[in-house]
């Protein structure tokens, strides 16, 4: 079959392109061609997105369609929210980036999406991926979950949010601090949560195509039915670019000498077919399959001697979740998750930017410049909910999580192979005090069993169980039928990963099997809801006591270090966000948040890449009728990003027009950071210049 990529045209990046096929891939079942989603995935994604059409169901139906909304199952709330069916709701400080704004704001990937609420931060790590931080929390400490589905990569607990489009997403639920005991355990300081989209009409869906600088060019197709007993749906998705321009004001170095970055290519491909039973009111099935396959170059530092040469020929992930809900009589419903996800990705190591001779170790090394890592998850939750007693609503929730990681080089020989055994149990009661009033009261107990350790130039025996308790209560009061004010606290933990124990980081550092969890204590006061005409709003102090923080001990051993438990941390802040219906033809929004964060372990070192004050705003006007002008700002103060470097802050404009040809499709062309700005998010990566882009999008 013709690939659909070459149908439209779609030219493969040649860097990263190869016909090799790693052993332990075979084995894990996770087999592709370095053509990526490109030589098979969008032609089975539009297969998947046309199974509406199979069942017989045939466009002439589409006018009984309607938008698809989010799949409540995979929702996860502190009980006794007011989540209404079809709405994610901001129930129990839960914040929520919609459908609607990331396709307002052309967000396509996560990170993107997530950087329009308050209280989130945008940087980059040392491998050039877009991290986050959730009121100074990164992603280790605030996981990402996919319908209420842990994600992020067993070895190190890091997910890249580049890797994550969102043309398949109903919604993102947010939770800061004060989370939900069914997210599990490692929620230190909340959890992010994508919400999948779930059918409404009989044949309904969208597609999209865009283009944009440096040859990007985009593609999405989503599609479901709801048949009433049961419903399909399905999407497909496919992101690539040659690279990303420079500001012009850009001063060249060693390592880069401006227009388009250097090594900044990229591929992103996802499919997603979810399939759904609904046979009574109260009861529901649902069996989803994901694959996402991605290939990216990583820019090097534009600090010489900071400078790698690296490219990942792949980053792949192929995933299969099954979430039910049954009603067990009038009083208890069961709700069961379980998953299986497969992660797969090789990194090559090279000597220069001319990217032709892999770097290795020296002579004798087994080091020939190709990681190829090789992760498994599987797991299961049981949660049993009763409101069998009058103005409770109890929550039993049982956790089990199975971590696999291993390494190859490019001889497939095997480096690395570690093994974890994650249970968890839970109990969470949400009483009603009053009709305005709830309180919520949640306890949960991780114990994390280390099954396997091994490293080829290594000999260790697996470390002891590790133990850790969460405890948290909240205070819920409705000041009106649009309006609640509330009062947290959460003491939470996050047991080490596989790399902050065992890894050697080539050799520079001892590794510390008996790595014990670190903990905190989340304190939160604030608002939210609608406490004017055509207006919301969201306001929160918060503050967090971080203990036993996992940080780098520098000279353990000579010039080795090592990863402790030494750290305190403070982080304390603010955060406002509003939205104002101006006039029928205009609306206007922002967000403010302030962190301070304190290192009260070691005053002298500071802590990093979290700018004090990030300020948004947005302002949509509507002329016309069906013409749509959006602009968006982002203000981010200065941030350190060593105990001597600090970079500057930044202001960047985005700017769109958006024209309604017909009800259901539009165009659009806009440009972000209109004034070029030259800034990073971290030393040595520079962001992308002034870039332009244009779409065409189509419901039905």
């Amino acid at each position: 079959m013709k690939s659909v990529s070459g149908i439209l045209g779609i030219r493969h990046s040649e860097l990263c392109c190869t016909s090799e096929k790693p052993a332990h891939l075979e084995r894990r079942g996770l087999e592709r061609g370095r053509g990526g989603l490109g030589s098979w995935g969008l032609e089975c994604g539009l297969l998947l997105a046309a199974i509406p059409l199979a069942t017989g169901i045939l466009p002439a139906h589409a006018e009984e369609g309607t938008a698809a909304e989010p799949f409540m199952l995979g929702t996860l709330v502190v009980n006794g929210g007011r989540v209404e069916a079809g709405e994610v709701g901001d129930a129990k400080v839960a914040s929520v980036v919609t459908r609607e704004d990331m396709q307002k704001h052309d967000r396509y990937n996560v990170g993107d999406a997530l950087n329009l609420l308050s209280g989130v931060t945008l940087s980059t790590n040392s491998r050039n991926e877009k991290t986050i931080a959730v009121r100074g929390f990164d992603s280790r400490q605030v996981p990402l979950f996919i319908d209420g589905i842990p994600v992020y990569v067993p070895y190190d607990g890091y997910v890249d949010f580049n890797r994550f489009t969102t043309a398949d997403l109903a919604a993102i639920q947010v939770a800061k601090g004060y989370s939900s005991v069914a997210f599990g355990a490692n929620a230190l300081g909340g959890a992010i949560n994508l919400i999948s989209r779930r059918p409404t009409g009989v044949f309904e869906g969208d597609a999209s195509l865009g283009v944009g600088s440096a040859a990007e060019r985009r593609v999405a197709v989503n599609a479901g039915s709801n048949q009433g007993l049961w419903y399909v749906q399905s999407g497909v998705s496919w992101l690539e670019n040659d690279g990303y321009p420079m500001s012009s004001d850009f001063n060249p170095t060693a390592t880069e000498n401006g227009g388009k970055r250097d090594n900044s290519y990229r591929q992103d491909g996802k499919l997603s077919l979810k399939l759904g039973l609904v046979p009574n009111d109260t009861d529901e099935y649902a069996l989803s399959y994901y694959r996402q396959e991605g290939e990216k170059g990583q820019p090097p530092s534009t600090e010489p001697a900071r400078a790698r040469y690296w490219q990942w020929p792949y980053w792949d992930k192929e995933s299969l979740y099954f979430i039910s809900s049954t009603a067990l009589g009038g009083k208890e419903t069961l709700k069961v998750r379980l998953w299986q996800d497969k992660y797969a990705n090789a990194v090559h190591s090279f000597t220069d930017a001319t990217y032709t001779e892999l770097k290795t170790r020296g002579p004798g090394s087994v080091s020939t410049g190709k990681s190829n890592y090789d992760d498994l998850t599987h797991g299961a939750s049981v949660e049993l909910e009763s409101t069998r007693l009058d103005r409770h609503t109890l929550r039993l929730v049982q956790h089990y999580k199975q971590d696999k990681h291993e390494e190859y080089d490019g001889n497939d020989l095997l480096n690395s192979d570690f093994e974890d055994t994650l249970v968890s149990l839970a109990a969470e009661d949400s009483i009603r005090v009053t009709d305005a009033t709830t309180v919520s009261l949640g306890v949960s107990r991780h114990e994390l069993r280390p099954e396997k350790v091994y490293n080829l130039a290594n000999s260790w025996e697996a470390p002891e169980d590790q133990k850790a308790t969460d405890l948290q209560t909240g205070l819920f009061h409705d000041v009106s039928e649009n309006g609640q004010i509330y009062a947290t606290i959460a003491k939470k933990s996050r047991l080490p990963t596989l790399k902050d124990r065992y890894s050697q980081r080539m050799g520079s550092y001892i590794e510390n099997p008996d790595l014990a969890a670190e903990k905190a204590i989340n304190y939160e006061i604030g608002y939210q809801g609608s406490p004017w005409a055509g207006g919301t709003l969201e306001a929160a102090l918060f503050l967090s006591d971080i203990t036993d923080k996992i940080q780098t001990v520098a000279n353990v051993s000579g010039d080795k270090s090592q990863m402790q438990n030494v750290g305190k941390v403070r982080a304390e802040g603010v955060e406002f966000g509003v939205r104002q219906a101006v006039a029928s033809w205009m609306d206007a929004g922002g967000t403010y948040t302030f962190t301070k964060m304190e290192n009260r372990s070691d005053s002298d070192s500071r802590i990093t890449d979290i700018p004090r004050h990030k300020v948004t705003t947005d302002l949509t006007v509507r002329s016309g009728g069906n013409v749509e002008l959006i602009g968006w700002a982002e203000h981010n103060s200065s941030r350190w990003v060593s105990n001597t470097d600090r970079l500057g802050g930044f202001t960047t404009l985005n700017l769109k027009a958006a024209w309604t040809l017909a009800s259901a499709s539009t165009l659009e062309a806009g440009i972000n950071n209109a004034s070029d700005k030259n800034y990073s998010l971290a030393d040595g990566f520079p962001a992308p210049g002034r870039t332009w882009f244009v779409n065409a999008n189509h419901q039905f």
